[in-house]
């Protein structure tokens, strides 16, 4: 089983937003979030980088990343919280046998934080994947295929579970089948997945059975 992390574990896009408009506010800008929506998705170099570009702000990236982190760090704590059956469907697969993975485009720093926020620590899985260990992301197969690597299985033993249409595209890409939760796109939009649920506490047995 391999986890996409935002939209399926937990959804931490209001809390970034935040964190990213505590930061321009340090720098004297007044954001909202809608300055940085063009940009979700895009890795947090783009999401800072881009809205900064519409403003006419330069950024030191490294630094004002790292800052970022920092804030980010403090907006979460207590707040992140996993999405309705996620913790208790990812100890579901680990107590059937199954390998669990994460396959996160976003920043490890980002990833590892949102996990032991939500109480599903790096440790619990067979292997995380980030967004800066592959060269092409999504919906290039290239981050699948990788977990897929590192956890001894042929891809197409591996079942995805994804909530965004770039991402069933790269599990369909990776030769996976894949679970698609619609928290932030419709079930038309993610018609390319096997399977479909809100969220992890209504899994279809078939997901689990095939």
């Amino acid at each position: 089983m391999i986890f996409d992390l935002d939209g399926v574990l937990a959804v931490s896009e209001a809390l970034l937003a935040e964190a990213a408009i505590a930061l321009f506010a340090e720098k004297g800008l007044q954001m909202t979030a809608d300055d940085f929506k063009p940009f979700i998705g895009m890795g947090e170099d783009r999401y800072i980088g881009g809205a900064a570009e519409t403003r006419g702000v330069e950024l030191d990236l490294a630094r004002d990343k790292a800052r970022l982190y920092e804030i980010y760090g403090s907006v979460i704590r207590g707040r992140l919280e996993p999405l309705p059956g996620a913790v208790e469907f990812v100890n579901r697969c680990k107590r059937r046998g199954l390998a669990v993975a994460v396959a996160s485009g976003a920043d490890r720093v980002k990833v590892f934080a949102n996990l032991r926020e939500i109480g599903l620590p790096e440790t619990v899985f067979a292997t995380v994947v980030d967004g800066n260990q592959v060269v092409r992301k999504k919906p290039a197969p290239d981050i699948f295929l990788e977990a897929a690597r590192r956890i001894g299985l042929p891809p197409a033993s591996c079942l995805v579970v994804e909530d965004a249409v770039s991402g069933v595209a790269a599990a369909r890409a990776a030769g996976m089948r894949c679970l698609g939760i619609t928290s932030t796109f419709s079930p038309a939009e993610l018609a390319g997945a096997d399977w479909l649920a809100p969220d992890l506490a209504d899994v279809p047995d078939a997901a689990l059975g095939w």
